[in-house]
């Protein structure tokens, strides 16, 4: 069996659960008279290292062969400690300290710690125990106050990722000040701030964490994500500019109040940043226009969510020589004009993604022409949340899209007329053999099908061999596809909307740097 899925249900049914009787391939495993107590210690922990941390400590009570086989650090590089992700509690400190001793050591690579984890005790361990850690997260999110620093004289000095969700109140400055000269070897820093509880009332805003002074510890950051934080603003991007010459990729997605006034020195200065991310941002059109973007390496761009005018996209677009990622949504200023100003200044001739959601200003006639012209070459293409976008086009430009490996198509808002569905799932199925994540947010309601829709879905999962996501609303058709790939053993595949969510973001460069938890 080849599939993940398929041996972790081998490991299961080798482990005792989750048997089903009716199950011809379970039949064959037993019929074999194969007991897991015959097989050796290496094959055991080979089946263990398909399951979660929490399966592994259940398999720990199972007997005292099966305890010493879990706690085997081959199975523990990659720990998160925080309940809400990995359904671990760690009751207590003394316990975690014995983990880090005996189950992790050597062979821990990467580790989550939530706020009443992250002592100096803790942290003096891991940095004498653990000398090959190189990631780590530390989640001060629900902090109210820090533990006692003062006494920490050592922290992990091999890391080359930090994650570190920020408090809205904390005052984190006497924590890194201890932590400064252990960190000067990051490449990949995130900060995470606190956007998603939203801004219900107007209150006074902290500098949490002193970004000046950070930077002077991180000179060798090549990717830098500033996620949904409240305080910070230009003169931030300017200090990193200015010190981290490796920078390849930059990030503030929901930073409101960055308005792009320091975007002139920093693309004048990180001569080989390549990726830069301003969704949700406050950017001036004054200040993108001043940018010399002829002369940057920016290859990935995303401007979703702002106010640019219709003369700085045509001026910023026509512009950047060598653009293969845009992604541009959601902006009143986006329209046809642009659109056309883009495509005959042959400057989408790298594009590889484009990603357009929520552009209503923007008609089918011009998207259809740009994708006629562009098609062949996109990987990605998100032409979601336009009630004027419809089947009709997409039925158009699917066989052009002959190498798309993201799609992303429909609107959460009720339809005048109705999607049918059989037919477009079969154009897809027959034109888009690379396709790995597909996602149509039409409400359910809108999309019709009928009695022969098996067909055109057999025809997706037949033909879309790579296609790992697709996502529906629910409803009777998710039902019916869903009930289609699990009958095929594809149970990983059919999601919702209410879960999941497709992204052009899976094209990007520095992708795998950029994931945060």
């Amino acid at each position: 069996m080849s599939t993940y899925k398929q041996r972790q249900s081998i490991a299961n049914i080798l482990l005792g659960t989750n048997v089903d009787d009716d199950d011809p391939e379970q039949k064959i495993v037993f019929k074999s008279n194969c007991s897991i107590e015959k097989l050796p210690d290496k094959v055991i922990l080979h089946i263990f290292s398909y399951l979660s941390h929490l399966e592994i400590c259940r398999m720990a009570m199972v007997c005292r062969r099966w305890r010493t086989i879990a706690y085997d650090t081959k199975l523990w590089k990659n720990v998160s400690l925080r309940p809400e992700v990995s359904g671990l509690h760690v009751g207590s400190l003394e316990q975690l300290l014995q983990m880090i001793s005996v189950r992790f050591s050597a062979s821990l690579r990467y580790i989550e710690l939530p706020i009443e984890l992250i002592t100096h005790t803790v942290l003096h361990e891991l940095a004498s125990k653990c000398p090959n850690l190189t990631h780590m997260l530390l989640d001060f999110s629900t902090a109210m106050q820090l533990h006692d620093f003062s006494e920490m004289q050592a922290f992990p000095a091999k890391l080359r990722y930090m994650c570190i969700c920020l408090s809205e109140v904390i005052f984190m400055e006497g924590f890194m000040r201890k932590i400064y000269n252990f960190i000067n070897g990051l490449e990949v820093l995130h900060l995470i701030g606190t956007y998603e509880k939203g801004e219900e009332e107007e209150e006074e805003i902290y500098e949490v964490i002193n970004v000046h002074k950070l930077k002077s510890a991180t000179p060798n950051l090549r990717v830098i994500n500033l996620y949904g934080i409240n305080f910070i603003d230009d003169s931030h991007i300017d200090a990193f500019s200015s010190n981290c010459i490796q920078l390849e990729c930059l990030a503030v997605n929901y930073c409101s109040k960055v308005t792009g006034s320091t975007l002139k020195p920093l693309l004048a200065r990180s001569k080989q940043l390549k990726c830069l991310l301003m969704n949700g941002t406050d950017l001036k059109s004054e200040y993108v226009m001043q940018a010399e973007w002829d002369k940057c390496s920016v290859q990935e761009l995303d401007i979703s969510g702002t106010d640019l005018s219709t003369e700085c996209l045509v001026d910023l677009l026509t512009r950047i020589p060598t653009l293969r990622f845009l992604s541009a949504g959601q902006i009143n200023g986006f329209n046809d004009s642009v659109l056309k100003a883009w495509a005959e200044s042959g400057s989408p001739k790298s594009l590889v993604a484009l990603d357009i959601d929520s552009s209503d200003n923007i008609s089918d006639e011009a998207l259809g022409r740009f994708i006629t012209r562009y098609g062949a070459q996109l990987q990605a293409c998100v032409l979601s949340g336009m009630t004027h976008i419809t089947d009709q086009l997409w039925m158009t430009i699917l066989p052009i899209l002959v190498n798309v490996k993201i799609i992303v198509m429909g609107t959460t808002e009720r339809l005048i007329g109705n999607i049918h569905v059989d037919q477009l799932m079969d154009t897809i199925g027959s034109s888009c053999p690379a396709l790995e994540r597909l996602e149509l947010r039409w409400d359910p309601e809108n999309l019709r099908f009928s009695d022969k829709s098996q067909k055109a879905i057999d025809m997706l999962r037949v033909k879309c061999l790579k296609l790992r996501c697709l996502v529906l609303s629910d409803g009777r058709y998710y039902e019916t596809v869903k009930a289609n790939f699990e009958r095929a053993d594809r149970t990983t595949v059919v999601r919702t909307t209410t879960s999941c969510r497709v992204s052009a973001y899976h094209v990007l460069s520095n992708y795998n740097d950029l994931i945060f938890n």
